[in-house]
């Protein structure tokens, strides 16, 4: 399966009642902005199968949706834990100093002190805190993901200015 076209919305949680209802854990920084979804991927043991939602309440980073045509409970069983899926094409736009994770992979570093550190590897994000993974001269050098940090993106040119706080370059070096 080839998720590459697609990120992951959230999983869903567990079943409430008989008749396709789930609470959905949802994996964004703007709930709101998926009010009126009426269609998800759901990853079911290695494939995407789209189902229609018929209604869908959010309240924090939690939802509760109802998928239409799920009226076995062995069906909504199986569900339980499989994750959710969306095109990248339906992000919503960002401005500004704001990315997505995926879209920054492989852009160079420039840091206001230090000039080009290297490429994004990867972010780490299982953590309180984003964290920018770069390999600069053959080491790793970690960057907070903070707005005091990222002073510039430029899409174009595949960079991203930081301004890494004093001292944590050198850390590495």
């Amino acid at each position: 399966m080839d998720l590459s076209e697609y990120f992951n919305l959230g999983y869903i949680r567990k079943s409430v009642g008989n008749k396709g209802q789930f609470i959905i854990q949802l994996d964004t920084d703007n709930p709101s902005f998926y009010e009126k979804l009426t269609e998800v991927f759901i990853d079911i043991k290695g494939n995407l199968v789209l189902y229609r939602i018929d209604q869908i309440l959010i309240k924090g980073i939690k939802a509760t949706v109802g998928f239409k045509n799920i009226d076995n409970p062995d069906l909504a069983t199986l569900l339980i834990g499989c994750t959710l899926y969306l095109p990248l094409k339906s992000l919503p736009k960002l401005s500004g100093t704001q990315f997505y994770f995926h879209e920054v992979i492989g852009y160079e570093v420039i840091d206001k002190t230090h000039g080009n550190i290297g490429q994004i590897e990867s972010i780490i994000d299982h953590t309180s805190q984003a964290i920018l993974q770069i390999v600069f001269e053959g080491k790793e050098v970690l960057i907070p993901v903070t707005d005091e940090t990222i002073k510039r993106l430029d899409h174009k040119k595949k960079q991203i200015l930081v301004e890494a706080p004093v001292g944590l370059i050198e850390i590495y070096l």
